[in-house]
């Protein structure tokens, strides 16, 4: 009998601790990551297009620019959360897709928290990428998931991958499928 009660006691702090805990978070979302599929491409037919690149966002040091900077060019943004383990588990491919494609492609990695814990967990985690913060009541192009989400844009402003769940980013169809929106 008490074997059985150590026994449980043991599995409902392992569960607590799954839940509780950093080490929770830690295991959470690397299990995410290891589930996570590529994302799903548009086919030509059903691709959309962005009705306007007219989407003001912020800096980490404050200065505002617009998403019609990236016009004619190949486009990622992913909308996250440093509080969703979903988001902030596929942050870790898509540091690798940044590091990859960063003088090619332009991204936005766009969250809309406070400023200071974005930045804490970014040095955290050891992410290079450029953080965009959302100005709130101003258009966006583009249908805000709550609260993960991303899409890949090509150069004529067509979406051609519009993912709400968690992928992953760093895998041979995206590499292959960038390499070919760049060319174009």
């Amino acid at each position: 009998m008490k074997k059985n009660t150590v026994a449980t006691l043991a599995v409902i702090a392992l569960v607590l601790s799954f839940f509780l805990t950093p080490l929770g978070d830690f295991s959470k979302s690397l299990l995410m990551r290891s589930f996570a599929s590529s994302p799903d491409i548009v086919s030509v037919e059903d691709q959309e297009r962005l009705s306007s690149y007219d989407w003001r966002l912020r800096d980490k040091n404050g200065n505002y620019f617009n998403l019609e900077r990236s016009v004619g060019k190949v486009v990622f943004v992913n909308f996250w959360a440093t509080w969703h383990t979903p988001s902030a588990a596929e942050l870790s491919s898509i540091q690798k897709l940044y590091t990859k494609f960063s003088n090619k492609v332009d991204f936005y990695i766009v969250t809309n928290e406070e400023q200071f814990p974005v930045e804490e967990f970014m040095e955290e985690k050891d992410y290079s990428f450029p953080i965009s913060f959302r100005i709130m009541d101003e258009p966006c192009p583009l249908e805000i998931p709550d609260p993960s989400g991303a899409y890949v844009i090509d150069k004529a402003g067509n979406i051609v991958i519009a993912s709400k769940e968690i992928k992953d980013w760093y895998n041979e169809e995206v590499v292959q499928l960038l390499d070919s929106l760049i060319v174009e």
